[in-house]
């Protein structure tokens, strides 16, 4: 794969790239000298299970694997025992080395999912660690002050609010940071709140006297509640383990534009295509791709069949004609007008009569779509000259097409 084409690849959904000289700076080196790159990430085994959330850096290291890199999965068997504080605002409880080991066995037997083995080197950061004397430790926390340390956002907001922050928080980042030293390597690749921790790694490789790292940053996926970073805590989260159909209807429940973003960051389609779906055909493509890539073609028409038996209903508008109506003005177009005046069309037989105020209200509750899409807005047009399906509910459903006079 020639550097432009790793690069646009790499690239692809990251939200900063410290710094993007550099990185095609290594790949065209590394190119010439036909020599790969090593890429870094390291994973914290307190929750071993993966999801959709880690899947986003798996798949980011395995499109530098697929450009011919070698990836260093560093499970921090060693610093889980001290706890991450990124992100948190109190400090995490410490695991035991027993914990930690079982942990990490329940990584390996899932990260091939997404990695090529054959390029993958799994690494356990105790391996130099658990070697190192306090001398060496101590000779470790010369190279960051308090002062840098506090400007990490998590720690200055504690320290403001005047909570905890032992000294061996302070430790962790010099540790990750350190991890990078002892593999020298080329890139490390993490999420948006790993900032400071990366950017840690970059200077300690410079106090080695090693070529600083570049860091690659991606997006905390969102999770189901469309809110929160996915997490298991939250129970917001899609296991890549989980059962098949669980997998597919938690992607079904998920918005529209939210779609769009596991899209960008889920697979390799093209976004410009997926936008000229159907939205319900693109979310269930969407479902069917997730599953199979975790589970198999089979297991992912079988969920796909599944769902559709299950949650979809026969499509009431399948066979219906659509009744065409002439309006006077564009307020005709009004969706919350034409609903209220619905019984002098005579289009259906509906189940009840509702007020301008009744459809306002379903209007605002996103109890009315058009062509599948949910409507909230009360000022919304229907589009003259257009096949519509109009669903009121759960009972009431109409196919117009509106014309003006």
């Amino acid at each position: 794969m020639d550097v432009k084409k790793q690069f646009d690849l790499i690239k692809r959904g990251a939200v900063e790239i410290i710094s993007e000289k550099d990185l095609l700076d290594k790949l065209d080196k590394s190119h010439k000298e036909n020599k790969p790159l090593k890429i870094k990430a390291g994973f914290d085994p307190s929750a071993p299970d993966i999801h959709l959330g880690h899947a986003v850096l798996l798949r980011k290291l395995r499109h530098f694997q697929d450009a011919g890199h070698i990836v260093y999965f560093l499970i921090g068997d060693f610093t889980g025992r001290i706890g991450d504080p990124t992100g948190q605002s109190v400090m995490r409880r410490q695991l035991t080395k027993a914990e930690v080991m079982e942990n990490a066995k329940t990584y390996e037997k899932q990260v091939f999912k997404i990695l090529d083995k054959s390029k993958t080197q799994i690494v356990f950061n105790s391996q130099w660690f658990d070697r190192m004397s306090l001398a060496d430790i101590v000779k470790l926390t010369s190279h960051s002050t308090v002062a840098q340390m506090l400007a990490r956002a998590d720690f200055k907001d504690r320290f403001e609010k005047k909570t905890d922050i032992s000294i061996l928080e302070f430790m962790y980042p010099l540790l990750q940071g350190y991890d990078s030293v002892r593999l020298e390597a080329d890139v490390e690749i993490g999420g948006t709140d790993q900032k400071f921790n990366l950017l840690k790694g970059r200077e300690l490789q410079k106090d080695f006297h090693q070529e600083p790292q570049v860091v690659l940053m991606m997006p905390l996926l969102v999770g189901t509640d469309g809110v929160n970073k996915m997490s298991k805590s939250l129970n917001n989260y899609i296991g890549i383990s989980e059962p098949v159909k669980d997998i597919f209807g938690k992607v079904m429940s998920i918005s529209d534009d939210l779609m769009y973003n596991y899209y960008e960051l889920l697979t390799n389609d093209d976004l410009k295509k997926i936008k000229e779906m159907h939205p319900m055909e693109a979310k269930k493509n969407l479902a069917k791709q997730i599953v199979r890539q975790y589970h198999g073609d089979q297991a992912a028409l079988e969920a796909s069949s599944g769902f559709e038996k299950t949650f979809q209903k026969r499509d009431p508008f399948t066979g219906l004609e659509a009744t065409s109506l002439t309006v006077n003005t564009s307020d005709g177009l009004l969706l919350i007008n034409f609903l209220s005046n619905i019984q002098t069309y005579q289009i259906v037989p509906l189940s009840e009569e509702r007020s301008k105020s009744e459809i306002r209200r379903l209007i605002t509750q996103g109890a009315i779509t058009v062509n599948e899409k949910k409507i909230t807005d009360i000022d919304y047009k229907l589009e003259p000259n257009k096949e519509q399906c109009i669903t009121i509910g759960k009972r009431d459903f109409i196919k117009v097409m509106l014309k003006l006079k």
